[in-house]
């Protein structure tokens, strides 16, 4: 049984409450600098001496009259964002849990610091001091380490205007939502098989009035999901196809679909995976958790258009009749694939999925999955990947990305790389040449979204799973872009 996270229960309140046991202040350079009297309990001298600059995630915590106060730095008031806010709350949160005897109740003035609008500003600290905090594992009750969760209560000290209050509670929703996706990426490949993560997206859906749709095998071959029943192939498991729909009260303002690449176990196919490579693989679902997660935090967000969602969901193993390297598969939308390296699976999938989606005839496409080293290799583990067409679409998605500090990089698409993917005996190849690995796959999905649709793709293979925390961020998995595609939804124009 894994370890279950229990998030912070957040509060707004003109002062911090006398039940604090800690009470945390936003310091910048240019306060400490100055002439300005600090919060009480807090004394320059004292802080230059114990070595404190307000660097931006810097933490000092001193003693002051029975309870704790920590100083959090910000670095320059000119630089300070809500990126900035969010890395500072997790810091925090690192340091309350370092002190294991702390722990229940936290006065924050982070967020009152000058800088973003306060709405915004509570926003990130809710989200930096909740994902700083997450765990998962499965340690023996007895190897557990303590204080991963004991931050019970954070009372976020400045207005409680209702807009603020309004602020605390999405971004709970939205930072429940990056949980649910660590969670989901987290779970072992063989404890989150596709009949079990269809199961939990079920579950999920009905308890949050989304409604769900889950095609079982026999159901995935009469819609004709070529993709996703040749790399199922060689899986004991069987596939699953998962569609959720989000209504907005009242009449919708266009509609946006969001397409998930969800392979619960990548081992390669029989073009099988190093035993290195492979060790990570639990994390190949990365794209569609992201979707599970941000389409959970909707109805707290209420975004004014339709969001559909489209799950693909397979392991790719080795069983006796898995896909052979130059089998041809019949995607839904007609078009066939020479599959010449069976561990290019997530563009098979996804070829599906972007078909069914286009077919219903959104506004707007989004894929997201963990697609290709290349883009590793070309943007390194913390940024993904965006191509596409429709330019006016993908700068919303720039504009998502900025606002969440989830960082992406356009990368082009060009036609006369399309080459690169031609098949002797089929429409197209499932791989390109030695270089230019991202693109050439996109290119390849790109032949299953019509012309004329504006559609996003984004190879999050590098920033889906991390090795070390950082910031908000925490090893594992980080539920990258579940905060991006709520944002997008939350301000989508078709």
């Amino acid at each position: 049984m894994s370890v279950t996270f229990t998030a912070p229960q957040f509060s707004t309140a003109r002062r911090a409450p006398a039940r604090a046991e800690v009470v945390a202040h936003g310091i910048t350079t240019d306060r400490l600098a100055g002439d300005e009297p600090l919060p009480p309990g807090l004394d320059r001298a004292d802080l230059g001496r114990l070595g404190f600059e307000a660097k931006a995630g810097q933490v000092q915590v001193v003693p002051v009259e029975g309870r704790l106060v920590a100083a959090v730095g910000l670095g320059g008031a000119d630089d300070l964002s809500t990126d900035g806010l969010r890395r500072a709350a997790a810091a925090l949160a690192r340091a309350v849990r370092s002190r294991r005897s702390l722990a229940t109740d936290l006065a924050s003035v982070v967020a009152g610091a000058d800088g973003p609008v306060e709405s915004d500003g509570v926003a990130a600290v809710v989200e930096g001091l909740t994902l700083a905090l997450y765990r998962f594992g499965y340690q023996s009750t007895g190897s557990r380490k303590g204080g991963a969760d004991r931050l019970a209560r954070v009372s976020l000290v400045g207005s409680t205007a209702a807009g603020v209050r309004a602020s605390v509670e999405r971004a709970e929703a939205v930072a429940a939502g990056v949980v649910l996706a660590r969670d989901l990426v987290n779970e072992p490949g063989g404890s989150l098989t596709p009949p079990k993560f269809a199961n939990r997206v079920r579950r999920m859906a009905r308890e949050r009035g989304l409604t769900v749709k889950v095609m079982d095998e026999a159901a995935i071959r009469r819609a004709r999901l070529g993709g996703l029943l040749g790399v199922n192939r060689g899986s004991t498991q069987p596939p699953r196809f998962v569609e959720l729909t989000y209504t907005p009260k009242g009449r919708p303002k266009g509609t946006l679909a969001l397409v998930g690449k969800g392979l619960t176990f990548d081992a390669g196919g029989l073009s099988i995976k190093s035993g290195q490579g492979m060790m990570d693989m639990k994390m190949d679902m990365g794209g569609a958790a992201a979707v599970v997660g941000a389409m959970s935090a909707l109805p707290d967000v209420a975004p004014r258009c339709r969001v559909r969602a489209y799950l693909p969901m397979t392991d790719n193993m080795l069983g006796g009749d898995a896909t052979r390297p130059g089998d041809v598969l019949t995607i839904r939308n007609g078009k066939t694939i020479e599959v010449l390296n069976t561990d290019a699976e997530g563009r098979l999938v996804l070829a599906d999925a972007l078909s069914l989606a286009s077919e219903a005839k959104p506004d707007a496409v989004v894929d997201l999955a963990t697609l290709t080293g290349a883009c590793m290799v070309a943007l390194g583990p913390k940024i993904g990947g965006l191509m596409g067409r429709g330019d006016g679409f993908l700068e919303q998605v720039e504009r998502a990305s900025s606002n969440t500090g989830e960082r992406v990089w356009r990368l082009p698409l060009p036609g006369d790389y399309r080459s690169m993917v031609d098949s002797p005996v089929a429409d197209m190849k499932n791989i390109g040449g030695a270089y230019g690995g991202a693109i050439t796959a996109g290119l390849i999905l790109g032949e299953f979204v019509p012309d004329g649709l504006d559609w996003a793709h984004l190879d999050i293979a590098g920033p889906a799973f991390a090795d070390a925390d950082d910031a908000e961020v925490v090893r594992g998995g980080t539920g990258f872009g579940v905060r991006l595609l709520v944002d997008l939804a939350a301000s989508f124009t078709a």
